[in-house]
C-alpha cells in the first residue's frame, strides 16, 4: 500500500482521497481551511460531497509539510489560479516523489499550463497529469469511471495506474502530458457554452453541433501548443468534453446557465459557490488563439458574451451566420 499526499480538500481532492483510502492506502489530505480539515477529521464529511463519507484512512491537516512527509506521491488538486503559490509553499519538502496534476486550467498571467508552472518552480520534478471524464460526486460514490494518467515517465504512469486502478476506476496510460492537460482544460469552455444553450432551451441538434465543433477548436489549439491530435479524441479530450457538457454535476455548465439567464460574472461565481475554471480559461484561450493565429469562433464569441456585452441569443446567431465553410 502507498502513502499518498493530496494537496487540496475540495470536491475532487476529497473524492480521490475516498477512492484511495477504500483501496487501503494511507492518505494525508492538505486543506488551507481549518474548518474543512475539522469537518473531514471529526465528521468524516466534505461539504462539497454531501452524499459521501470520508473513510478512517484519511487524515486532513493544514500543515503542508506534515501532509507531504514520507509520501510516495503528491496529487495536486487546487484551483489553477492558486497552483503557483501553493507549489511555492511545498516545493522545499518535495524529495523524489512525483507530482500528479489533478487540476484543470491555465495560469492567466503567463498563459502557462499547470505543468509549465510546476516545471518552472521545481525543474527536477517528475510530473504526471491525471485527467478524464470523472465527476467527483460519482467517483466518491464508487461509480465506474475511466481516466488517463499521462507522464513522460513510464515509472510514473505505472505507479499511478497500479495505485488507483480497481473495479471502479479503470486507468489508461499516455505519454502526451500536454494533450491530456489541454483537453481537460479547454473542454471547460465548451461546457460553459453548453450551459448557455441549455438555458436558452435549445435542442439536441445544437448540443451536437457545439460538442463537435468545440472539439475541433480544442484540438486545433491543443496541437498548436504541443499536444497530439489523437489525444483530443480520447478520454481526456472527447470523453471529458461529453461528461462536462451534458451533466448537471458540471459547475462550468451551471455557470453558463447563469450567464444565459442574464447574471453577471460576479453573480454567477456567487451562485455556483465553487471555482469556475471556464471563466478564467476563456480569456486565456482567447489570447492564445490570437498569439498562435488559431481560428476559434466559439471561444471568440463566448469571450464577447463575457467581456464585450454580446447577448447570448445574439451569440448563437453570430455563430450560425458565419461565412460558408467546408468541414
Amino acid at each position: 500500500m502507498k502513502k499518498i499526499c493530496i494537496i487540496g480538500s475540495g470536491s475532487w481532492g476529497a473524492a480521490l482521497a475516498i477512492h484511495a483510502a477504500k483501496m487501503g492506502h494511507e492518505v494525508n489530505l492538505w486543506s488551507y481551511s481549518q474548518e474543512e480539515a475539522d469537518m473531514i477529521n471529526n465528521e468524516h464529511k466534505c461539504k462539497f460531497l454531501p452524499m459521501a463519507t470520508i473513510p478512517e484512512g484519511v487524515k486532513c491537516t493544514t500543515d503542508i509539510e506534515d501532509a507531504i512527509r514520507g509520501s510516495d506521491m503528491i496529487l495536486h488538486v487546487t484551483p489553477s489560479k492558486f497552483t503557483r503559490e501553493t507549489v511555492k509553499k511545498y516545493k522545499m519538502y518535495v524529495k523524489d516523489q512525483p507530482i500528479i496534476l489533478c487540476s484543470k486550467g491555465f495560469e492567466a498571467s503567463t498563459l502557462y499550463t499547470l505543468e509549465d508552472v510546476v516545471k518552472e518552480e521545481i525543474p527536477t520534478a517528475k510530473i504526471g497529469v491525471f485527467t478524464g471524464p470523472s465527476h467527483a460526486e460519482e467517483v466518491s460514490l464508487g461509480i465506474p469511471t475511466a481516466i488517463v494518467i499521462a507522464s513522460q515517465s513510464l515509472d510514473v504512469q505505472y505507479l499511478v495506474q497500479d495505485t488507483f486502478m480497481n473495479e471502479n476506476m479503470r486507468i489508461y496510460t499516455s505519454s502526451d502530458t500536454k494533450g491530456a492537460e489541454l483537453g481537460g482544460t479547454l473542454k471547460n469552455i465548451i461546457a460553459f457554452c453548453a450551459g448557455i444553450i441549455a438555458e436558452l432551451d435549445m435542442g439536441d441538434n445544437t448540443f451536437a453541433a457545439l460538442i463537435t465543433r468545440g472539439l475541433n477548436e480544442i484540438s486545433r489549439l491543443g496541437v498548436a501548443l504541443g499536444g497530439n491530435h489523437n489525444t483530443f479524441y480520447g478520454l481526456s479530450g472527447l470523453g471529458d468534453l461529453i461528461v462536462t457538457c451534458l451533466s448537471e454535476h458540471s459547475r462550468n455548465r451551471k455557470a453558463g446557465r447563469c450567464i444565459g439567464r442574464g447574471l453577471t460574472i460576479e453573480e454567477t461565481k456567487k451562485e455556483v459557490g465553487m471555482t469556475i475554471e471556464s471563466i478564467d480559461n476563456i480569456e486565456v484561450a482567447y489570447k492564445l488563439a490570437q498569439k498562435y493565429n488559431i481560428e476559434m469562433p466559439i471561444v471568440n464569441t463566448v469571450y464577447d458574451v463575457l467581456y464585450n456585452g454580446l447577448k447570448p441569443r445574439e451569440a448563437v446567431v453570430k455563430l450560425m451566420t458565419r461565412d460558408k465553410k467546408c468541414e
